[in-house]
């Protein structure tokens, strides 16, 4: 059985990602003045944070790839109803393989996946991909999750068994990113509020398409993966994983 026709995230959520209004302006800020920098979201969803990067910056420009097609397409509507479409490029295509270079600024905000490789590598890969998409000077948004401290083995098993060598801490993190040639312009994590706010919009969509459609053939699997998302989250990560945004630098 393929997976259901369930309401897409961004119907509730305005980032895929935890992330508030504000932090994400404090973020934009981080990264230095915009205007006439061209601008990549490299595994760019339907490009949120983008688009309100470029509002933010009148002459800069922006590109953004993801293997999502209805995020894309979201993300293109988004764009033109904004007036950002003849300054902004949103395609859909496997960000890993992405060989564009020379950016002035790169965004890869959850996304560490796109490179492939088994989990454990997910980071460093990105980073080492990321590293040559940017030119000398060129500054990176860089999103991953780390362990807010050490998970227990129950804790790990219910986050759809997450091996533990796939994060870190977030001094490990930042350490990470150092070794491959950046600098730390700032520092954030995502507050327990902003979790729990992007959690519960994604948990809407599975409930209420549960109520919409109690005959469905498919309710009884969309009721599950809406059951093992729950578990994975109070039983897993909720207070035992972060999620940190690191501005850095190529140096």
């Amino acid at each position: 059985m393929t997976t259901p026709e369930i309401p897409p995230l961004h119907r509730d959520c305005d980032f895929n990602g935890p992330l508030s209004d504000a932090h994400a302006a404090r973020l934009i800020d981080t990264l230095g003045p915009l205007d006439g920098r061209h601008v990549v979201d490299v595994g760019c969803g339907w490009a949120e944070l983008l688009l309100r990067t470029l509002e933010g910056a009148p002459t800069a420009t922006g590109f953004g790839i993801d293997i999502g097609e209805g995020a894309v397409a979201h993300g293109r509507a988004n764009a033109a109803a904004r007036g950002l479409a003849d300054r902004v490029e949103l395609v859909v295509g496997d960000a890993g393989k992405w060989s564009g270079g020379g950016a002035d600024v790169v965004f890869n905000i959850g996304a560490t996946h796109a490179w492939g490789g088994e989990p454990v590598t997910h980071t460093a890969n990105a980073l080492e991909a990321l590293s040559g998409l940017l030119r000398p000077g060129g500054r990176l948004l860089f999103g991953e999750c780390f362990w807010v401290r050490e998970p227990t083995d129950a804790e790990l098993a219910a986050m759809y068994d997450t091996p533990r060598e796939q994060y870190r801490t977030m001094r490990g993190l930042v350490d990470m990113a150092l070794s491959y040639g950046f600098r730390l312009r700032a520092l954030s994590q995502a507050s327990l509020e902003e979790w729990d706010d992007f959690e519960n919009r994604h948990a809407k969509a599975w409930e209420e398409w549960l109520l919409e459609n109690p005959g469905s053939p498919d309710a009884e699997e969309v009721r599950a993966l809406s059951d093992r998302q729950r578990v994975a989250r109070v039983d897993g990560w909720r207070v035992v994983m972060g999620w940190a945004y690191l501005p850095l630098v190529r140096g």
